[in-house]
């Protein structure tokens, strides 16, 4: 079976990437996640490096949480993708949209790690891409927001149709999937996912620019509603 990596910031686009390569039956060995230097934060949303260890638990999924730096971030990255590569891991799957640079990017690090990319979501409809995101049964919740286009009172919920319309509604050319770092998420459940993950505590904090659904705390419930692996397709 093709051995792959799932680059993972714990949002909705990652995951449909991840459910997307597993129904083509992809092994995805790993989820690769960046931190801050201290180890404490997911570098993509800011959310606490815990709490995506809680997430990857609930998917059944080992994961690899990579400090990085700056000055050093490319460098550190194609490190953990080497080492990947070493253990026989082939390609990555990769949750970006349409933003040319990061894609760039993205086939340089794999490259240099030997690494084969996989951007299955690559120039596809955004509406039509969170409409799949739901229909297919995931639960995502909103946990960082720019400030100068949200106020807070949008952290912490749903991604669901009624949201899309929200977003529409507010006319500032927001993108449908966030993709120009609008908002970002938490995906709580959904068909991958073995527990589902429940939040018991947070709090709402600006820093910076944006607005943040501060996570302090996180349990595994057991859940019976989906199949943890869904079977691959044909196609």
């Amino acid at each position: 079976m093709y051995r792959v990596f799932a680059s993972w910031s714990g949002g909705k686009d990652c995951c449909l990437a991840l459910y997307r390569a597993r129904r083509q039956g992809m092994d995805v060995v790993y989820l690769a996640n960046t931190v801050t230097a201290d180890g404490q934060r997911s570098c993509s949303h800011g959310i606490a490096a815990d709490v995506i260890e809680k997430q990857a638990e609930a998917l059944g999924i080992s994961i690899v949480q990579q400090p990085t730096t700056g000055d050093a971030y490319e460098a550190e990255f194609v490190k953990m993708l080497q080492a990947f590569r070493e253990e026989g891991i082939e390609g990555g799957v990769f949750g970006d949209i349409d933003f040319n640079p990061h894609r760039e990017w993205i086939e340089r690090v794999c490259g240099r790690a030997g690494i084969a990319p996989h951007l299955p979501l690559w120039l596809e409809d955004q509406t039509k891409l969170v409409e799949e995101f739901i229909d297919a049964g995931f639960e995502a919740v909103v946990v960082a927001v720019k400030k100068d286009l949200f106020g807070p009172s949008v952290l912490g919920r749903r991604v669901d149709r009624p949201f899309l319309a929200y977003l529409a509604g507010l006319d500032k050319g927001i993108t449908p999937c966030g993709e120009a770092g609008e908002y970002h998420t938490l995906v709580i459940d959904g068909p991958l996912f073995e527990k589902r993950l429940e939040i018991s505590g947070s709090e709402k904090v600006t820093r910076g620019d944006h607005h943040f659904l501060e996570i302090t705390g996180v349990e595994l419930k057991t859940k019976f509603d989906y199949p943890a692996h869904p079977e691959p397709v044909e196609g």
